[in-house]
């Protein structure tokens, strides 16, 4: 696909930070917009439908951690990325990130080619992750196609909805999927179903795997982490 195929909205407090990444994305042929905090990003994200967020983590009225939050929340952001952008090197501060549904972080001051090259990186391995039938995860293949996984010469049945929240969990290690995500992506948006059903499920998972590849994120959700 072509750079003028993907949205980006870009989220920061300060004008000139804006200015200079809006510049750079549509020199290289992105479809941009812009939003000067949390609240305007959440308005502005319903409408444009980005591929991309660009979210700055400090910004007043609403910081990035919340902000991604409700993001996620979002059914227009089911097959967005959020991508944090970020003078912050605390630990803590990617923890906070990764658990509310980031994607990935960006080190301030931005430079341009740094950024650029990390989108086109994030963008192949989202187009990847659609098309692929089958990956390997750790000591796993997971097969789409067949809903079966195989740990070596050992080949794993799951029941439907069990192989799609394995899949969704796998398809990004290391990536904290909350539980408000894991329910639109899998049993969707119109079904009532409650969070103890999660719950049901990964523990099927994990009778079948083991307990080493999906760990609990306590309050949040669940991620892969073999």
């Amino acid at each position: 696909m072509e750079n003028r195929d993907f949205r980006v909205l870009v989220v920061d407090d300060e004008p000139d930070i804006i200015e200079f990444i809006d510049y750079n994305l549509k020199r290289e042929g992105y479809h941009t917009a812009n939003a000067a905090n949390g609240i305007e990003a959440l308005a502005k994200a319903k409408d444009f439908k980005p591929d991309i967020v660009l979210l700055d983590v400090m910004m007043p009225r609403m910081d990035g951690i919340e902000t991604c939050r409700q993001l996620r929340a979002m059914p227009e952001m089911d097959n967005s990325l959020i991508v944090f952008l970020t003078a912050r090197s605390e630990e803590y501060s990617e923890i906070s990130g990764f658990n509310a549904g980031a994607d990935d972080y960006i080190a301030k001051p931005i430079k341009p080619r740094v950024l650029l090259s990390r989108l086109k990186a994030i963008l192949r391995r989202r187009v990847r992750a659609n098309e692929q039938e089958s990956f390997e995860a750790g000591d796993l293949i997971i097969d789409r196609e067949s809903f079966l996984v195989y740990r070596g010469s050992q080949k794993i049945q799951f029941a439907r909805k069990e192989f799609e929240l394995l899949f969704l969990l796998a398809s990004k290690p290391g990536k904290v999927f909350t539980r408000e995500s894991i329910l639109g992506k899998v049993w969707g948006e119109d079904v009532l179903v409650v969070d103890r059903t999660i719950d049901v499920h990964i523990r099927k998972i994990r009778e079948k795997l083991g307990d080493d590849y999906i760990a609990t994120i306590k309050g949040v959700g669940y991620k892969f982490d073999k």
